[in-house]
């Protein structure tokens, strides 16, 4: 027991000379803790070590000094010298050369890199000291002989040759350390996972030798997939294999590697859209995308792992289209300074647009929404990022106007973005009294303060589900569009510059909540099946910063009575997503995975539109942003039409609701719905 005692005791002699063994010989890694470590690890465990500069410096030094010794030797064996004058002279060259070598590793700083990853840039550096210490020397001794007739190097070519000693010794300590390493990666290589890398552009030879050469890697890559329109094929980049793509030989590629992995950097993203990918996904090939790709040039730094920033390829990436990126200079101005109110700000959108303005300098942003959990997450999240004091939190019904007036009057906010209202189509077409109440009523009442508070900018968020609506839910946001817009039109007939009030219509947001992507992922997750409406039916899909981000360029661009519609590429067929989703699971369609077509929802329709019929688009500054050229109506013939609508909608009465609002929006023909007889009588009477 006391033997024991002893031996754990800090202050015990075997103790004492570990830790300075420790301190000695090697320094502990600032990306792991290493405790209660055994000697022998901190000789064999090289992962987790490496040797301080000052070690560095001194075993240069000693190769040097070593080397002056054998030019020393070879100089009396060339000049046939006696014995006797073989160390003539030796203290001063031995000393000098010391000097002027630790002079000139001092300045270069050879001794700064580690040596296990001794590259290029390292030799060029280490060849630069020596030919400046040899010159260095060369001025030495050419000076001493002026001054004492004695030259402490009697020949240049002496000079040189120490040169090549020198600098082949360092190099053979460097590159031996290095091979040993490599040899202990190679023993390690064996568990890892074979992937290829897609591309031969440098970000994807970069990434390639990161993932081989990193110690922690979980990868090892076999290939390099040559997707460039390059006729070099049959080459190797630093000894991995280039092979040429050729959608038809995916499963011959990969079978020959003996992998089932293909990992690609983001700017490859392109090459898989538009069904880029499928030829990898029906051959049962993992997908996985490196999603940090400034980190793979940064060097030196042992914290970052490769591995930890590759991940499963989200269907999100594989958006059928270009993402969209907006300059937010114009948008920073106008948002600078200005207190800015969100309505349903604990949304999928609206919050995004939170983040967004946080970002954007805004002076004061005001969370306006019913949903007491969400708002309150929100309100940590923001404290959490330091917002906290740029928010404020205000708990309301769009309904309910006076409790909007009182956010207005307390806040006096310059620019409103309106995020809040029922979407989901089913809900909506089971509740229409509740759509008229919240998505036209709710705009209603925060259109109609907003002028009486003098807001610079309202821009109000609508769906393409408006265009020839055929639900309720489409129909109320159509409404909330034509009562804004025509808001509009009367402040610019008077002539007033008063608030300007604007539209965007938006897609399908991916990932939103509710949307189909969550709900396909929780389906696969509890083993299926996928439950499709249709396998005909299509949607445009968007991103939810890339709807954000229109958001706040309409505000920007917007001049009062705009409706903006997004350029948002080709729809998306559901039945593909659905399959895509399976596969980049790792799961077959059908076997692993079912997918079952239940019919259209009351409401829905196969294809969604941006324009309608009679509608037209102009082009803005944005190539990716039109306006809509729509119907416009008479505030005075459209208010008293909304608000008898309103006041039908007290009374629970859906027939009589959905009339009134086909009165109003005569292109709104129900689909898959109970109300679909009221377009057989409208059509009857016509």
């Amino acid at each position: 027991m006391k033997n024991d005692k002893y031996r754990n005791s800090k202050n015990s002699i075997p103790v004492r000379i570990r830790d300075f063994l420790k301190k000695m010989f090697c320094r502990k890694s600032k990306s792991k803790q290493i405790r209660n470590i055994r000697i022998k690890k901190h000789f064999f465990e090289l992962s987790n070590l490496y040797t301080p500069r000052y070690l560095v410096f001194a075993a240069d030094l000693v190769i040097v000094a070593v080397s002056s010794y054998i030019l020393n030797i070879m100089r009396g064996t060339l000049i046939r010298m006696p014995n006797y004058y073989l160390m003539d002279g030796f203290m001063e060259r031995f000393v000098s050369t010391i000097i002027v070598f630790a002079a000139s590793f001092f300045v270069f700083r050879t001794y700064r890199g580690i040596v296990r990853f001794s590259g290029t840039r390292d030799a060029l550096r280490l060849f630069a000291s020596v030919v400046t210490a040899i010159f260095t020397l060369y001025l030495i001794s050419r000076i001493t002989q002026a001054i004492t007739g004695t030259a402490i190097y009697d020949s240049p070519m002496m000079l040189v040759i120490l040169g090549m000693i020198v600098m082949m010794n360092l190099a053979i300590m460097r590159f031996g350390i290095k091979y040993l390493y490599n040899g202990k990666i190679a023993e390690n290589m064996k568990n890892r996972t074979r992937v290829i890398v897609l591309g031969t552009t440098p970000d994807s030879v970069t990434l390639a030798k990161k993932l081989r050469d990193e110690e922690r890697s979980e990868y090892i890559p076999v290939a390099l997939l040559q997707i460039e329109n390059d006729k070099s094929a049959y080459f190797e980049i630093d000894g991995i294999p280039m092979v040429r793509y050729s959608p038809d030989r995916v499963v011959e590629i990969f079978s020959k590697y003996k992998c089932n992995t293909m990992i690609f950097e983001p700017t490859h993203i392109k090459a898989l859209k538009n069904g880029g990918i499928d030829p990898f996904l029906y051959a049962n090939i993992k997908v996985m995308q490196f999603y940090e790709n400034s980190i793979i040039h940064r060097k030196g730094d042992r914290n970052i792992s490769i591995s930890s920033n590759i991940q499963n390829l989200q269907i999100e990436d594989l958006l059928e289209r270009d993402e969209i990126k907006l300059d937010d200079r114009q948008i920073r101005e106008y948002i600078d300074g200005k207190c800015v109110l969100v309505t349903g700000a604990a949304g999928s959108i609206g919050s995004e647009i939170v983040r967004q303005l946080c970002k954007l300098d805004a002076k004061k942003i005001v969370l306006f929404d019913n949903a007491e959990t969400p708002m309150h997450n929100m309100y940590l999240e923001m404290k959490k990022n330091g917002y906290n004091d740029k928010i404020a939190v205000f708990m309301g019904d769009i309904r309910n106007k006076v409790r909007i007036e009182e956010a207005f009057e307390k806040y006096a906010p310059q620019v409103v973005f309106h995020a809040a209202a029922y979407k989901h189509v089913p809900m909506m077409e089971m509740h229409p009294g509740e759509s008229i109440r919240t998505n036209v009523g709710g705009t209603k009442n925060l259109a109609d303060l907003s002028l009486k508070y003098n807001v610079e900018k309202f821009v109000m968020i609508s769906t393409d589900k408006a265009v020839n609506p055929t639900n309720v839910m489409g129909a109320s946001k159509r409404l909330a569009e034509i009562y804004v817009q025509s808001l509009a039109l009367k402040i610019k007939k008077e002539g007033g510059l008063s608030t300007q009030f604007m539209t965007t219509r938006f897609g399908n947001v991916l990932g939103s909540n509710g949307s189909v992507v969550p709900l396909f992922k929780e389906q696969i997750m509890d083993g299926g099946p996928i439950t499709i409406t249709d396998k005909r039916i299509t949607r445009y899909f968007m991103t939810i910063p890339e709807a954000c981000e229109l958001v706040l360029e309409a505000g920007c661009i917007g001049k009062g009575g705009e409706i903006f519609v997004f350029d948002m590429g080709h729809p998306v067929k559901i039945y593909d997503m659905a399959r895509r989703m399976i596969m980049l699971s790792g799961l077959k369609p059908y076997i692993d995975i079912d997918i079952v077509e239940i019919g259209l929802r009351q409401g829905e329709k196969l294809y969604e539109e941006v324009l309608n019929d009679k509608e037209s688009a102009t082009a803005t500054m944005h190539e990716k942003i039109m306006i809509s050229k729509v119907r416009e109506y008479d505030y005075n013939d459209v208010s008293p039409l909304i608000d008898n609508l309103l006041g039908i909608a007290v009374h629970d009465e859906p027939m009589r609701i959905v009339k009134a609002m086909k009165e109003i929006v005569p292109e709104y023909k129900s689909q898959n719905s109970v109300f679909q007889q009221l377009d057989n009588g409208i059509a009857a009477k016509e």
